[in-house]
């Protein structure tokens, strides 16, 4: 693959002409404020020198924009003018699901007091078996809207159907897709081209390459505000709910320009593991965390096993920030 990085202001028409004389594939899109041009096969680039060409990358792995073989400084995703990628580690914290207003709020004070810089809970609930809580959907994104607006919280929340993306660009200031969702590739394009910030989790059966080309998708649509989401994958070990990949969460960090998120609710499944596990990852160099917090976890309608209490929270915010620091980083 042949990435072209194209000079400002440059015409590049001579640069499509000769392509397809060559009968190359490509795609050119804009990308961090660059004109790209990406053309395969190797075998119908080689060979072709334009003017409008300020340097052309020669990319041998399969996610082309991801990887840093070509942007060698880290992206900084911006949402709302909170930074994720940046020297500061950004957590977001709120409920697994919305249940009411007054849980969301409740949830939400909480975790803005203890230090949390965005919002997150999930209004529509992809769940393993039909007869669990499916989400309240559409009020419940309006709810987090609300709320994100009056105790001044960005939001995060997962999006599940092409058909529900009005809503998501009218209300969400950051789109979740969900580990079942991570190689959905028709949900992955249609929610790269909304152009809003994306969390991206792996999906639980995924290597790290396969979740690499999964951001590959939302970048090729010229959306390169993505933040990848380590959540667990799933292995032979039952003491926990999924294996929290620590050493895939370093090599995607290796492998890629993108900052990356660690989720340490879902692979703990128990409370009493989620300090430890955030620790574990903020401390291997995670740009983010996702932490699922209620007021009542005993009364959650999802997940009530692994949500802290805001209380617990604030413990875990300030073990955090004393971590942060000594790596010479903020929270």
């Amino acid at each position: 693959m042949i990435l072209y990085v194209l000079k400002d202001k440059s015409d590049y028409s001579t640069l499509v002409e000769k392509l397809n004389e060559n009968s190359a594939s490509f795609k050119v899109l804009n990308l961090y404020g660059k004109n790209l041009v990406l053309a395969w096969p190797d075998q119908n680039t080689k060979g072709i020198i334009d003017s409008s060409i300020e340097i052309a990358v020669e990319v041998k792995k399969s996610y082309v924009l991801a990887s840093n073989d070509w942007k060698k400084q880290p992206t900084v995703v911006n949402v709302k003018d909170v930074e994720i990628g940046s020297k500061k580690v950004i957590v977001a914290a709120g409920p697994c699901a919305v249940e009411s207003e007054e849980q969301v709020l409740t949830t939400a004070k909480a975790v803005k007091r203890a230090g949390a810089s965005l919002l997150r809970g999930g209004a529509y609930k992809p769940r393993t078996s039909p007869y669990s809580f499916q989400g309240i959907g559409e009020e419940g994104v309006k709810i987090l809207r609300r709320v994100g607006d009056e105790v001044g919280l960005p939001i995060v929340t997962e999006i599940m159907d092409t058909r529900d993306s009005t809503i998501f660009t009218q209300y969400v200031d950051m789109i979740q897709i969900g580990a079942r969702n991570a190689q959905n590739f028709s949900l992955l394009k249609e929610v790269g081209k909304l152009g809003k910030p994306v969390l991206l989790k792996r999906g639980m059966g995924n290597t790290v390459e396969e979740w690499l080309q999964a951001a590959e998708y939302i970048l090729l649509e010229g959306n390169g505000n993505t933040v990848l989401c380590e959540r667990g994958i799933r292995t032979f070990e039952k003491s926990t709910r999924f294996t929290l990949d620590i050493g895939g969460m370093v090599a995607a960090k290796l492998m890629t320009h993108l900052p990356i998120c660690a989720d340490p609710s879902h692979p703990a499944g128990k409370r009493e593991l989620v300090h430890s596990l955030a620790l574990a990852a903020v401390a291997a160099g995670a740009d983010m965390l996702l932490v699922e917090v209620h007021p009542h976890p005993e009364k959650a309608l999802s997940d009530s096993e692994q949500q802290l209490t805001p209380e617990s929270f604030e413990v875990l915010m300030d073990r955090v920030r004393a971590l942060a620091r000594a790596l010479g980083r903020d929270a």
